[in-house]
């Protein structure tokens, strides 16, 4: 198992929007003096030079971290490698690839046409993953004058450091675009730092496609809500819609859960166009930039049916759809409105049904069927013994959100933060969604709650039901939870340093003077910051003078063997996340890998993994080598493993999948049988006539085991 260890010693200015009654330096005519316009200058040029300096510090923050966890400079090249663990390593190798290859043309021939990663198949890579990223940072290596200084590995993480400047800049004028003021900005980063735990892993899972692709998913939300703000003049408007169809293209193109996450995106856009606080010409802009992002990425994937059949598409297509058949859908009185939003909504649903169907059927396409039997089976919609399904319901990152989860966050005053300004403009949100649909403006209730308006600006509207949904995202499964507290911060701190949210407050309490709003709207924010630096720098510094080292004596063992006794030919079976590294590592040819999002990967899977389920040694080794196995690794960490509980160890998956009962004390299903064999993981080791005919030992060490196949014609 990978661990880290204590090194040993010896080594060698606030843009508002335009708010004519709060301004205090506006002369009759409207314009503004130039005093003001120096203010303005000066403020965002300070506001710019910090949104910039908090960048580079978070850059050099998790770098250092890194660096301090692993001692990454110190190390040898095969432990850099499999430090970067299970489908990290997997997209990893293909950088590494580009760069040995002969050439460019060579490097991209040998990804479209790979024959290495699945065994007895060729696929192509550019097709099946999102390793364009991999493709383009191995090319810039190539061609800039940097070789000498700086090995490629460095090149790569550095790169994806530096995307976590790009990552907190976004967060930062997000948060300093709703509220006006980039104070909010500088607390949205901070609470972005001092919560890294939950906020990001990317310092210990380099390539993982969300650290690529995260990035560019904030970039377009600050892009979107630059967009939303009003009175934007055309060219403004035009050169942000572009920029949100970069980002948009980036994000989709860096990840393949792109579709799932842009889905999340168009239900807020649509909930807020039903409700009537988005003006209606931009989201079907969105629309169409979502499409049209997706699609480009789609081509350049070769055309990858899984994006073609996304619910992502037939939902957009959907909702223009039905625009266009509905067009007097936000006129009337409330009842019907109502009765035209509700037929509106189903209108839209079972057009995406029926177009997601159809698509999925004239494509033959089954790529995604495990994530929704997964989904089916989390929410309660039946059990299922579904083998993938259940490898992702006992995964502890599919799983709920940890509650502890909820105490961190309310250490830095965050989620404390976060729950005031989120009741605060829920409330807002629903007695204007009242008001727009009564389509009245007489309304007693309304009047009386008249600064709601106010406070829930489009731009905020739209932040509001992001969070709110991916807020539930986050809760339901805890690997997305990346999404959410990144943008919580910038809720929060929106909120905070927000004008129209003070204003309310104390309008409520009848003690508001646009000059206490003023006071509160800076020193709230400011005491913040300092009860934060003043609690946490302590333990940052001492989180960057901790230095570890890495150490994973067993696997660099098995790597290095691997490269020195096996042929460049031989073909290697195991789990995911193993082989994974064998790849990287060695440029061994594998039969599985991590990459899930293929029918028939899966379903090799599951076979390659009967080597820990209880089938005889014939079975074993001829689905083996169906699949041209020469070596089969095995891990006690699996074959006796305790980290899950009864009945979501790997081995009582396979187990019930195969209709066996469980190992251990515990319930089995009534019609589950035992096995006629042993479990084949264990008897092998004992080296019985029946097993050695078929497998015989060539290496071994405290966590593995690795046996050659015999060939039998």
């Amino acid at each position: 198992m990978t661990t880290v260890r204590q090194r040993r010693v010896g080594k060698g200015t606030e843009a508002a929007e335009d708010q004519p009654s709060e301004e205090t330096n506006v002369k009759p005519d409207g314009k503004i003096p130039s005093g003001g316009k120096l203010w303005n200058i000066l403020s965002i040029t300070v506001g710019g030079i910090v949104a910039i300096s908090l960048g580079l510090l978070t850059s050099v923050y998790v770098a250092t971290l890194h660096e301090n966890d692993l001692w990454f400079s110190n190390i040898k090249e095969v432990e850099r490698e499999i430090s970067f663990r299970t489908e990290c390593g997997l997209y990893y190798s293909y950088y590494k690839q580009m760069i040995q290859a002969a050439s460019i043309q060579q490097g991209l021939h040998g990804l479209v046409y790979d024959n290495k990663t699945e065994s007895v198949r060729t696929i192509n890579i550019l097709e099946r993953m999102n390793v364009y990223q991999e493709v383009f940072l191995s090319i810039l290596y190539r061609i800039l004058p940097i070789q000498q200084y700086l090995e490629p590995v460095y090149f790569y993480i550095y790169t994806l450091f530096g995307l976590q400047a790009v990552y907190v800049i976004a967060l930062y004028v997000t948060s300093w675009l709703l509220s006006g003021t980039w104070l909010s900005g500088l607390l949205a980063a901070c609470w972005y730092i001092t919560n890294r735990v939950d906020t990001t892993r990317v310092e210990f899972t380099i390539p993982l496609r969300e650290n690529w692709a995260l990035p560019f998913f904030a970039v377009q939300i600050a892009a979107i809500t630059y967009l939303l703000r009003t009175h934007l003049q055309p060219v403004q408007e035009r050169l942000t819609l572009m920029a949100v169809f970069i980002a948009t293209f980036l994000f989709s193109l860096t990840w393949q859960f792109n579709q799932f996450m842009m889905l999340i995106q168009a239900l807020a856009l649509f909930i807020l166009d039903c409700l009537d606080m988005l003006p209606t010409a931009k989201v079907m802009w969105l629309y169409i930039i979502q499409i049209s992002g997706l699609l480009l990425v789609c081509v350049l994937q070769f055309f990858n049916s899984m994006i073609l059949g996304s619910l992502l598409i037939s939902f957009n297509a959907s909702v223009l759809i039905a625009r266009t058949i509905q067009k007097n859908l936000k006129k009337g009185g409330l009842l019907n409105r109502l009765g035209k939003l509700i037929l509106h909504v189903l209108v839209v649903l079972c057009l995406t049904l029926l177009i997601n169907k159809f698509i999925k059927k004239i494509l033959n396409l089954e790529s995604d069927e495990h994530i929704f039997k997964f989904l089916k089976a989390k929410f309660g919609f039946g059990a299922t013994r579904d083998f993938d399904a259940n490898l992702y319901l006992c995964e502890e990152a599919f799983g709920l959100l940890p509650l502890n989860t909820f105490s961190r966050l309310s250490d830095t005053l965050l989620f404390y933060v976060y729950v005031f300004v989120l009741f605060l403009m829920a409330v807002a949100a629903v007695i204007v969604a009242f008001r727009n649909l009564s389509g009245s403006d007489q309304v007693k209730l309304m009047e009386k709650m008249e600064e709601c308006t106010i406070t829930l600006k489009p731009d905020a509207a739209y932040s509001l039901v992001h969070t709110v949904l991916f807020g539930c995202l986050a809760l339901s499964t805890m690997r997305m939870k990346y999404l959410w507290t990144s943008h919580m911060c910038v809720f929060a701190s929106f909120g905070l340093c927000s004008t129209e949210v003070w204003k309310l407050i104390l309008k409520c309490v009848h003690l508001y003077t646009s000059q206490r709003a003023q006071v509160i709207k800076y020193s709230i924010p400011i005491i913040t910051l300092l009860y934060i630096s003043y609690k946490f720098w302590p333990g940052i510094m001492d989180e960057l003078s901790e230095l570890r080292e890495f150490y994973d004596p067993d696997t660099v063992e098995l790597m290095n063997w691997i490269k020195s006794n096996t042929p460049n030919t031989a073909v290697f079976a195991g789990s995911m996340q193993l082989l994974a590294g064998v790849k990287l590592c060695t440029g061994r040819t594998l039969t599985n890998h991590p990459h899930y999002e293929d029918k028939n990967l899966r379903e090799r899977t599951k076979q390659i993994y009967q080597i820990y389920a209880k089938r005889s040694p014939e079975d074993v080794h001829g689905i083996l080598r169906s699949f041209g196995t020469d070596y089969v690794i095995l891990e006690d960490s699996i074959c006796y493993e305790r980290r899950h509980s009864r009945g979501c160890r790997l081995r009582d998956l396979l187990d019930v999948a195969n209709g066996h009962i469980m190992d251990g004390l515990g319930e089995n299903k009534p019609d589950l049988k035992p096995s006629l064999y042993p479990r084949f993981c264990e008897e092998i080791k004992k080296n019985l006539p029946s097993y050695t005919t078929h497998f015989t030992r060539v290496f071994q060490n405290k966590t593995f085991h690795v046996y050659k196949l015999a060939k039998h014609k």
